[in-house]
Formats: C-alpha cells, structure tokens, sequence
C-alpha cells in the first residue's frame, strides 16, 4: 500500500472504532482484551496514537518511552494534559485520531525518526502501524459491542503481513526441538506467507515447501486468527495443529 492508503485506513477504522466505542457503556468488559473494559481500550487507543504522532511530528532517534497520558504533553498540550471525563472520552479519542491524521498528511516522504519495524520508509512504517493498531482495536470494540467486524480484504492482508513479516520473527524461545513450517495462505487474495518455527525464532518468506501446518482462510480470518483475536474455527487447518497452539501461547503484539 501507498501511505495515502494507510493514512486513509486511520482515518476510517479509526470512526468506525469511536462508532463501536459510543453504543454503550465505558465499563463494559472486552472480551478480546482480558482484564480492560471499553473506557481502557479508548484511552489505549488515544495514547497510543499521540505517542505515534509524537514520533512523526517532532522526530527523533530513539523511542518516546512514555507510560502517562502527561508525559506526552510537552507534544500536545491540549490533548495529553489529562484524561477527560467519560462524557468527553470518544470525542477526545475522535480528536487524537483527526490529529494522527494531520500529521502524518502532514509529515515529509523522507521524513527520519525512531522506528521499530521493516518498511519501505520511516513514514510508511507509522502510517502502516497506525492503520493495523485501529483496525484490530476496531475489532476488540465491535466484538465487545456485538458487532460483526468486517475488514477490506487489501487491510487485513497488510496487517497480517506486518504480523508475519515484522513482529513475528524477533528474537523468542519456543518449546519445539526441529524447525517446523507453517504455511499461511489467504484464499481471497492469492498471498502465501512461510513460517520456519525455530527454537530460538521464527523466520517468514513468501516461498517453501512442504509445511507440518497450513493455514488456509480469508485475509480477515487469517488476521484475528494470527494477532490471537478469534478461534481456529474460520480456518481451514491440515496438519499439526499443536503448532497453533505453540503460536498462541508464545506470538504477542510487542514494540520493543
């Protein structure tokens, strides 16, 4: 995708996120995210898209290790002092998105900044990271709603490949003793992904051979089934399914 895409997907997952937010209570639990209720996922989502922005629009070279809503406040004083109250909290979310937005529109092609993951560019890195962070948090906030969640086939493709190609493959120790393969394939755009299993890493290519577990399914069914967001059930699986097991017990979403 270009970052005019990406930014776009921001910008829409991002309403469609606050839409979800707004049906009802900020105390009701998220099943897809134990332990928070809709108010933390808001707030979540809103600190995380200041912080993003903070990256882009003021760059430096190291990461922002910010853990406050306040510590961000040097960058956006009238978005970061903080937490508003309930009544206000998904018009401030609103707000930090409609600012994401700006700045990455905003921000050069070769813009240099702090960055965490494999992409063509600084920019597309944050735009793309952005985009993914919405759209699953989109789903956490729909799926706590009752709402069914459905994802442009290109998105969700793009996430998964930001999962399979960028988070995947850091340094982890896994409980196997020979490498196995799992094949990733998304039926409704024709995209393979191969991943060796290792005992200290995971490794992804577009190209392999025979797989102990392939994995088979839409783009969006791949994506929540790969980022631990839904069961195994919209998945065709043949093969050693305790590799799936290995992957949801060790694969989590980190930025470090």
């Amino acid at each position: 995708m270009e970052v005019e895409d990406y930014i776009g997907y921001v910008a829409s997952e991002g309403e469609l996120f606050a839409s979800a937010a707004e049906q009802g209570q900020l105390g009701a639990d998220v099943p897809a995210c134990p332990g928070w209720d809709m108010r933390e996922l808001v707030r979540h989502l809103g600190f995380i898209h200041l912080w993003a922005a903070g990256h882009v629009a003021f760059p430096h070279p190291e990461p922002d290790d910010a853990e406050e809503l306040d510590d961000l406040a040097e960058y956006w004083s009238d978005l970061a002092g903080s937490w508003p109250e309930d009544a206000e909290l998904v018009r401030w979310y609103r707000d930090t998105n409609a600012n994401l937005v700006r700045v990455l529109e905003a921000a050069p092609a070769d813009l240099e900044c702090f960055t965490f993951l494999p992409a063509p560019s600084p920019l597309a890195m944050w735009a793309r990271r952005q985009a993914s962070e919405t759209a699953i948090h989109r789903f956490d906030a729909e799926n706590a709603r009752g709402i069914v969640t459905r994802f442009d086939p290109a998105l969700a493709a793009d996430a998964l490949d930001e999962m399979l190609c960028g988070f995947a493959p850091r340094p982890r120790e896994l409980a196997i003793t020979a490498d196995q393969l799992i094949q990733v394939h998304a039926e409704d755009t024709d995209e393979h992904w191969y991943l060796t299993i290792e005992p200290e890493r995971i490794t992804t290519s577009r190209h392999g051979g025979d797989a102990d577990l392939t994995l088979s399914g839409t783009a969006a069914a791949l994506y929540l089934l790969l980022w631990n967001r839904a069961t195994d059930s919209n998945v065709a699986m043949s093969g050693d399914r305790d590799l799936m097991d290995l992957w949801h017990d060790n694969v989590q979403i980190r930025w470090s």
